[in-house]
């Protein structure tokens, strides 16, 4: 600082997720590299073998082959010799100690005749245990490439965020650093610029495009007072941003942060296969010590018992199978997230598939969350401003969107708010709070009536609003009703496709909500939910969805408040409409970052894709061990075949995954396999 330079830690998620992409880049080149230098070398080889096979002698002498294999074996393949080394060291075995017995038996026996017999025409196997690190280092570039393509969406996420933003200070445009930018700070986006902060709009409207972001295809109008999130591009209008949020703490930086963990997280089904894997290594250095000495001691012919012994341990190799589950996962992920569903981890996604029972919340995940006053009812000795009134000056200390509506509908009245003392939310119930010496009371029903307050004289007014789908909010001054306030909150346009498609899934729906039956029913006919459980606690909502699961159902929450976030992290998965609180979306497996609750049926259809691909994956990946092992064995494939077919499984299986890359939500109600 005193040599007039300022620091600033370099911890910004999206840096770090572009240092990890360009690290892999690398990897991939250098695979490619290598890749190309084995070729090179293994080429010749691999043609004097052709060419003996059909009879045309050799032109290569020993020494020249040995020449050309030994820097493929040991410079080539070192890695194999390393990763295999700390495997035994650390007591277990991988595909890498495979690779490193097998080429190191037919390199050495090859070497051993050339330097016996220099000029003469020994059977050799260099071009075999060339062939093999050759195409195992190709299936290494291949792997790389698929998970750089399978982590498109964190690139496609990254390229979002702009290096500049325009911002004002000391009463001046200025053009800085995103990273410098604080909250508080006035950003200034013109038409079809990218908003490089997250923030408030305090002057200018406009269309927004946040597609990349929430895979919503339609512009967002935005206007003052709404929430814009850094990434999306600003349409036809000059914007003032008031920045809310930078660096780590940005939708940006959170969304890439949970691809990154979900595509580097393993699912049970991967866990399951490397309890296989440590099993399936000695078990195959054994088969193939027994075709050695099979071979041998039956036929007296070490050569052909070398040849089947290496063949098996190559061909065994369990590079499809350690491929099955993590290039399906990184695919899988990767197309959710372009959808705007984000996945948490892999056991997220894994679990999805088999839910059974969809619990929705009310408020803010079937309806839009912005209800509106409906009517304002006043009791015999009130009037209906002073019911506004002293509603909306109690409600100031509320951020609820049932407050928020109050306040701005006594705004419109032109009735100003009084001071508010003595303020104390009681969940699932309503408020309380002293205004200009009344000490009030503002709830539902049951906090009416565990008050003592006695609502008959608007019984009748209070049944007809509840019939019509209102919510009701009593007001009380002690034990003595003042009035009541309706609200109304509009049902989501694509509440019923949601819940249809869960039904032609074969999935339950069950609507969860703390507001009044009448109105709850209301909500739940018209979207065609199958049950309804309405006027629950917020404590008791994690209770009904531990209930549900222990009698045997596979049960989601969808919610989006902080009332929501037990219950979300009680269910098997919890979804969070990403238009709700950081709490519900942190207690969440899966976030929906558009409010639409047509991508629960999405979040499942993925899930099943990616399942239905791993199970492909599996398969094939243990069937070609399985016919593959058994032929090596009783010498009907050479090194050099079982090499190549071991490639060519790793590569299938990859291609296989990549597919889910053209998964679309429009898919979730069809084919899982597609």
């Amino acid at each position: 600082m005193r040599a007039g330079y300022s620091a600033r830690q370099w911890s910004d998620t999206v840096q770090r997720a572009a240092a990890a992409d360009a690290e892999v880049a690398a990897k991939s080149r250098a695979e490619l590299i290598r890749f190309t230098v084995a070729a090179i070398l293994t080429l010749p080889m691999v043609a004097e073998m052709i060419m003996h096979t059909a009879g045309f002698g050799r032109f290569l002498p020993p020494l020249a082959a040995l020449a050309l294999a030994t820097p493929v074996q040991f410079w080539i393949g070192a890695r194999f010799y390393v990763a295999g080394w700390k495997a035994v060291r650390a007591g277990t075995g991988n595909m890498d100690l495979l690779v490193a017995l097998g080429t190191s038996a037919a390199y050495g026996f090859s070497a051993v005749l050339a330097v016996a017999d220099p000029w003469g025409m020994p059977p050799l196997y260099f071009e075999a245990s060339s062939v093999v690190i050759t195409l195992v280092v190709l299936g290494k570039w291949f792997e790389t490439r698929a998970k750089r393509g399978a982590a498109s969406a964190i690139r496609a996420l990254m390229r979002l965020r702009p290096e500049m933003a325009r911002v004002i200070r000391d009463g001046a445009e200025a053009d800085v650093p995103v990273d410098s930018v604080v909250a508080g700070e006035i950003v200034i986006v013109r038409p079809g610029e990218r908003i490089p902060v997250d923030g408030e709009v305090i002057e200018g409207e406009g269309d927004v495009d946040e597609s990349l972001l929430t895979g919503e295809s339609r512009p967002a109008h935005k206007r003052a007072g709404d929430k814009v999130t850094g990434g999306a591009i600003n349409g036809d209008g000059l914007l003032r941003v008031e920045t809310r949020a930078v660096g780590a703490d940005a939708t940006l930086a959170r969304i890439v942060r949970l691809v990154e963990g979900a595509q580097a997280s393993k699912a049970p089904v991967q866990r399951l296969v490397d309890r296989i894997s440590a099993f399936f290594v000695p078990v195959v250095i054994a088969i193939a010590a027994l075709a050695f000495l099979g071979w041998w001691l039956g036929g007296d012919d070490a050569l052909g018992g070398l040849v089947a012994a290496v063949s098996v341990l190559v061909i065994a190799c369990p590079c499809a199978l350690g491929l099955a589950t993590p290039t399906a996962i990184m695919a899988g992920t990767g197309t959710a997230a372009r959808a705007g569903i984000l996945i948490k981890d892999a056991e997220a996604l894994e679990r999805a598939h088999r839910i059974s029972e969809v619990v929705f919340d009310k408020t803010g995940t079937l309806t839009v969350g912005h209800p509106e006053v409906a009517a304002v009812a006043a009791a015999p000795g009130s009037n209906e401003n002073e019911v506004l009134q002293l509603a909306a000056s109690a409600q100031s200390g509320s951020e609820h969107p049932l407050a928020r509506t109050v306040r701005e509908y006594a705004k419109e009245k032109n009735l100003a708010v009084l001071p508010l003392t003595n303020f104390r939310a009681r969940p699932g119930r309503g408020i309380e709070g002293t205004v200009d010496g009344r000490a009030l009371q503002l709830g539902n029903r049951r906090m009416m009536a565990e008050g003592g307050v006695d609502t008959s004289s608007l019984a009748d007014r209070a049944d007809a609003l509840e019939a019509d789908g209102k919510t009701l909010m009593f007001v009380a001054d002690g034990k003595r009703l003042l009035g009541l306030i309706a609200a109304g909150d509009a049902i989501r346009p694509e509440a019923r496709e949601a819940v249809s498609r869960l039904a032609a899934m074969g999935v339950r729906t069950v609507m969860l909500t703390g507001d009044n039956r009448r109105a709850a029913e209301a909500v739940a006919k018209a979207v065609g939910v199958d049950e309804v459980i309405a006027e629950v606690l917020p404590e008791d909502k994690a209770r009904e969805v531990a209930r549900r699961r222990k009698a045997g159902a596979v049960v989601a929450m969808v919610g989006d408040g902080v009332n929501d976030a037990p219950a979300l992290a009680a269910a098997d998965i919890g979804l969070a409409m990403g238009t709700g609180t950081d709490v519900a979306m942190e207690a969440a497996g899966i976030t929906l970052m558009r409010g639409d609750p047509s991508l629960v049926a999405a979040a499942i259809g993925v899930s099943k894709a990616t399942y239905a691909k791993i199970r492909q994956n599996l398969f094939w990946a243990f069937i070609y061990n399985l016919l593959g092992i058994p032929l090596a064995a009783f010498g009907l494939l050479n090194p050099m075949l079982a090499g190549a077919a071991m490639a060519f499984s790793s590569v299938s299986v990859v291609t296989n995954s990549l597919r889910l890359r053209r998964w679309r939500t429009s898919e979730a109600h069809g084919g899982a396999g597609k």
